[in-house]
């Protein structure tokens, strides 16, 4: 049993029975250790006399936050030397070293025989009370007979240094005021506290205590209101903090001090840059703060992370990086369970949304969506707040509709759920209002809300009820709101596109009229969407050229407004294009240019490859105005105009990732520094997107698309410095016609000519119908061949290749060889668009005899065909053949993949034993297979050799090309990974494996696959595959190819990588006898 004495002194009794021996004492525990100065200490540590000129300390025990403290130390005692025992319970504010005693928490005298009355048990020692309450400590004493080893640490009390006494006469004086209020103490606390701080100066051990003790008592005054500087207050905890980095044991303490300045500087001066910086030091300081600590119920509290967490929920929406770099912090400084966590949601939410709105980023709204959530989760049925919850859920979700979802992929079954929940939106809505009656200040909001959900309803359903009660709210909200209201202008907006919408379903000619008024009205203040619409419907009824005119201005307007986000832009520029096709408006190409340029703006803010055609795929409405720009061009005899629009918009996806990789030679020759600057940076600017792409934190991917706009503003720079020599004002801008002709210069690329203008050739008796019809009607054919025995004919498919030239090819070679007089035997390039894409051009035949019984020739027996991604790319190649280097030549194969990865390659091994033999000696030969055919050794040989010869199971991913790949024995070898490698010296690559040349259904007019990606990585000359290969048979192509291209290497020949489509033609002749027809179809040239 413990028993509790509460006795300041007794006068001493005889000691006979004890004179001369020890006394072991031994400190338990303590409670009720309150501070009277409230301040917070590092730890509490128990005194106790020794002789008279001595004194033991026992360890520094940290405080909890019941204000209890443990220590077990132990202290033996010679009972002769003092007549009386003195114990004192001391805070101390180092965890460390100490300047000083500390500040006295309480004093007690006890006489020996009193400390022994307790035989062996514990007892309790009460203390004076402080703030009402008794401190108390938990002892054992026993008698022994030798003076042990003690822990704790002695020291003389008599020449304790003149800093110290300072320093204990400042926190006495200092507790004296905290206690007593009266200002002289804290002016004495205060002097002593300087007084010590002069005697230690920088460089002083005690220089960041001295600091410490005189801010917290200049803090203490400022906080009552008896001194006024905080600024210098603030400043001297900041030096103090400086001086104890992390890991010093003293480090969250004086986190903790500081933020306690600047907490209380923003609550008397509402000073902004304070609040967010106490948010992020108690980011830094709880995890540094055990929970059941002292520290961590004060920095958890309600004056503590509490007060920062409201005081940033209350800062003015700030949609910069840093700003929502700085809402994530406080949601981490509310866990889950945490009663301010739904509004450190809702001001995450408001900005994110307000960034969307201005920067298009989807990943922006789906967060949104999620804190939006979250957030009305938790909250109840009534809460004041739920109907602000409530309302900016539903905007959010509102939006993301409209912006036809995310960027990622998204399954079926969200899409289905999306749908769903805009079905949904108006009774969202409806619930807000009932929570802002008339008079509530939000209410004009709600209304305009509520208006736009059920517009969209109407999109939907058509049902015109909702069309009318849209109108009604949108005129209500509009009463509400003042006429200088910021955002009046959208609500105008709103209203005028609904009285177009109904319009064109009753005629009424004041709701068109009331329309225009209104936009006029709107457009005073900013251009927005909605005057579009209301000219258009004007002009459709009335046919007024004014009108459109208008309509078109504004079209114009609305896609160069400054405060508008790109998508919001893009999408300004394609109803744009629309509206000036469908009535023959003298602005369609200019809508047309507007739209590409916008778009490759918008993209160049993406850092991956894989964001860019996500980003682009958001577009999916606009994927043929490549093509539609073109004819467009062409309808207006302006064919050079066609084909550079064709190119800027095809080429989109791989101009952007190849601006890192362009040939700068000709410009280290004429500025060898501006060349190395753009070097250093596009080398900085790729692994800066490389290393963003493994983040999966927010906050440090924040960081990252903060640092990689920095970056990319630099290269801009670089770039447009680059332009302003001579010779180089085009650099990395869309092609010229002059530019793209390059590509033909070595025999015509269909369209591009070799020389001189280049020629129209109509498909009169094709449509885009008939072409989707002989797409799907060739992949139906192919499968069906696949399962046929090899000697059956393939008469679907001769039907089907038979109207490709008879259609498409025939009307071509005619012009190519009657109008361009183009010799038999030369080559030519495709380079075909949108749903050609899909269709094998190059195995285009008659399959027709003559009357002589002569075969009529097909493409290939008359022309060597190649295929190009983009004339950009065939360019680059070209130029890239100018360095060539010693040729090595590897054969990469994975014929056993693994489980779950495909099917066993049989006939890979024979294969690649074919190859090595027919590969010249002079060519430095190697082989890659089995375990060694990993995703980092294929990488690698393709880094490290001229010539590739890869043989493995190729998979087209249909909805994200990016990650298109080749089976390898562990991870796959995507597209993406090859695209990432800058391989100069590389020359030609044989991809003998599946769907290696199929491009992107999501983009067609943007050719990603694996093939362009090898040509891109810059391979100058690939042979690619277009579906299945049947390796059994494949085989054949590759003796037949590999024999032609290397007959003449014994005459001294070189190996050259601009014969490969001449020899895969050679190839596709010799093997028509054992070779099916589709086989022979699926191998095509890419290149040079």
């Amino acid at each position: 049993m413990v028993r509790v004495v509460r006795r300041l002194f007794r006068p001493a009794i005889a000691r006979s029975g004890f004179a001369n021996r020890y006394i072991k004492l031994e400190i338990i525990s303590g409670k009720n250790l309150q501070v009277p100065s409230k301040r917070i200490p590092a730890g509490i540590c128990i005194s106790t006399n020794v002789d008279s000129r001595r004194r033991w300390k026992s360890a520094i025990s940290v405080l909890s936050s019941d204000k209890s403290a443990a220590w077990g130390d132990t202290v033996t005692l010679s009972s002769h030397t003092l007549p009386a025992l003195s114990v004192e319970i001391w805070a101390s504010y180092e965890a460390g070293r100490m300047l000083g005693s500390g500040e006295v928490i309480g004093k007690l005298q006890m006489s020996w025989d009193e400390l022994l009355d307790h035989g062996d048990e514990p007892f309790v020692l009460s203390f004076p009370p402080v703030r009402g309450v008794h401190p108390s400590l938990t002892l054992k004493a026993a008698v022994v007979h030798t003076c042990d080893n003690q822990d704790g640490a002695l020291s003389d009390s008599l020449v304790d240094c003149e800093i110290a006494r300072d320093t204990d006469a400042g926190h006495a004086q200092f507790a004296a005021y905290i206690t007593s209020k009266t200002v002289s103490h804290l002016n004495d606390a205060v002097q002593h506290f300087q007084l010590v701080l002069d005697q230690c100066p920088v460089g002083h051990p005690d220089h960041a205590t001295a600091l410490t003790n005189l801010a917290y008592a200049r803090l203490q005054g400022y906080i009552r209101n008896d001194l006024e500087d905080i600024d210098t207050t603030t400043s001297l905890f900041r030096e103090a903090l400086a001086l104890r980095p992390q890991r010093h044991p003293d480090h969250p303490l004086y986190l903790y001090n500081l933020t306690k300045a600047l907490t209380w500087r923003h609550n008397k001066k509402s000073t902004a840059a304070d609040i967010r910086e106490s948010a992020k030091l108690y980011h830094e300081l709880l995890p540094l703060c055990p929970e059941g600590t002292y520290l961590r119920s004060i920095a958890a509290g309600a004056n503590g992370v509490d007060y920062v967490i409201g005081g940033c929920n209350s800062l003015p929406e700030d949609t910069s990086d840093e700003g929502i770099h700085l809402q994530r912090v406080v949601i981490e400084l509310c866990p889950l369970g945490h009663q301010r966590r739904p509004d450190a949601l809702y001001a995450l939410l408001q900005s994110l949304y307000a960034r969307f709105t201005q920067c298009g980023s989807i990943d922006d709204l789906d967060e949104s969506i999620r804190l939006g959530r979250e957030a009305v989760s938790l909250l109840s049925e009534g809460h004041p707040d739920r109907g602000s919850y409530l309302n900016e859920l539903a905007v959010s979700l509102k939006y993301r509709f409209n912006h036809q979802g995310r960027p990622n992929d998204l399954d079926e079954a969200i899409s289905l759920y999306e749908e769903a929940l805009r079905l949904c939106l108006a009774d969202l809505y409806r619930e807000v209002l009932t929570l802002r009656p008339p008079g509530h200040p939000h209410r004009d909001t709600t209304l305009n809300n509520l208006g736009l959900a059920l517009d969209t309803r109407y999109d939907k359903l058509h049902v015109i009820e909702d069309l009318n009660e849209a109108i009604d709210q949108y005129r209500e909200s509009l009463l509400l709101m003042r006429l200088d209201d910021p955002e009046r202008h959208l609500n105008l907006s709103n209203l005028s596109a609904s009285l177009c919408s109904r319009f064109t379903q009753t005629q009424e000619n004041k709701d068109i009229e009331e329309a225009i008024n209104l936009c006029r009205e709107s457009l005073a203040a900013v251009f927005t969407a909605p005057g579009q619409e209301a000219y258009l419907s004007h002009y459709r009824i009335l046919h007024d050229p004014p009108d459109l005119s208008l309509a078109v201005e504004n079209f114009r307007l609305a896609s160069r407004h400054p405060t508008q986000g790109y998508p919001q832009r893009i999408i300004q520029a394609y109803n744009w294009t629309v509206t000036a096709e469908q009535h023959g408006h003298g602005s369609t190409l200019e809508a047309y240019l507007a739209f590409f340029e916008l778009l490759d703006a918008h993209l160049a803010t993406r850092s991956s490859a894989t964001s860019r055609r996500e980003a682009a795929a958001a577009f999916h409405v606009a994927r043929s105005l490549p093509v539609d720009a073109a004819s467009c061009a062409i309808r207006g005899d302006n064919l050079r105009h066609a084909v550079e629009l064709v190119e800027q918009g095809r080429g989109q996806q791989w101009s952007l990732a190849s601006r890192l990789k362009t040939p700068v030679d000709d410009l280290q020759s004429a500025n060898p520094k501006l060349a190395y600057n753009y070097l250093d940076m596009s080398r900085r600017i790729s692994n800066a997107a490389q290393s963003s792409a493994t983040i999966t934190d927010r906050a440090v991917a924040d960081w990252a698309a903060t640092e990689y706009r920095r970056l990319t503003g630099q290269w801009e720079a670089a770039v447009s410095e680059i332009r302003k020599l001579q010779g180089f004002s085009r650099f990395l801008l869309p092609p010229s016609y002059a530019d793209l002709q390059a590509a033909a210069r070595q025999g015509p690329v269909i369209i591009v000519p070799t020389s001189g203008e280049p020629h129209h050739v109509p498909l009169p008796s094709v449509t885009l119908v008939d072409l989707n019809n002989l797409k799907e009607r060739f992949a139906r054919a192919i499968r069906h061949a696949s399962i046929m025995g090899p000697k059956v004919p393939r008469n679907d498919l001769i039907v089907l290749l038979r109207t490709v030239w008879n259609e498409i090819m025939l009307p071509i070679i005619n012009v190519l060889e009657h109008v361009l007089k183009l010799k038999r035997g030369s080559r030519i390039w495709l380079c075909p668009t949108a749903a050609f894409t899909s269709i094998p051009l190059h195995a285009a035949h008659p399959f027709q005899t003559n009357a002589d019984r002569s075969k009529e020739p097909c493409l290939e027996d008359i022309y060597i065909c190649s295929y190009t991604p983009t004339l950009s790319a065939l360019v680059r190649s070209r130029q890239m053949m100018k360095k060539r280097v010693t040729p090595s030549f590897v054969t990469i194969r994975q014929g056993q993949p693994g489980a779950g990865k495909g099917k066993a390659l049989l006939a890979v091994n024979s294969e690649l034993e074919l190859v090595r033999k027919l590969v010249p000696a002079t060519a430095n030969r190697t082989t890659i297979s089995g375990d060694a055919a990993t995703r980092a050794g294929a990488l690698e040989a393709l880094e490290e050799n001229t010539w590739v010869h890869l043989a493995c199971h190729g998979k087209q991913d249909p909805t994200q090309p990016y990650n298109s790949h080749f089976v390898m024995r562990d991870e796959h070898l995507t597209l993406l990974d090859i695209m990432e490698k800058h391989i100069p010296q590389a020359e030609f690559v044989f991809l003998s494996a599946c769907h290696t040349a199929v491009g992107d259904k999501e983009t067609p007019d943007e050719v990603i696959h694996l093939a362009a990606g090898l040509q891109f990585s810059v391979f100058k000359s690939v042979i690619g595959t277009l579906w299945e290969v049947d390796d059994s048979v494949a085989k054949h192509v590759v003796k037949a190819f590999y024999e032609n291209l290397f007959a003449d290497m014994e005459d001294g020949g070189v190996m050259d990588c601009t014969k490969a489509a001449w020899t895969l033609n050679r190839a596709m002749h010799s093997v028509k006898t054992k070779v099916p027809l589709e086989q022979r179809m699926v191998f095509v040239h890419i290149g040079v």
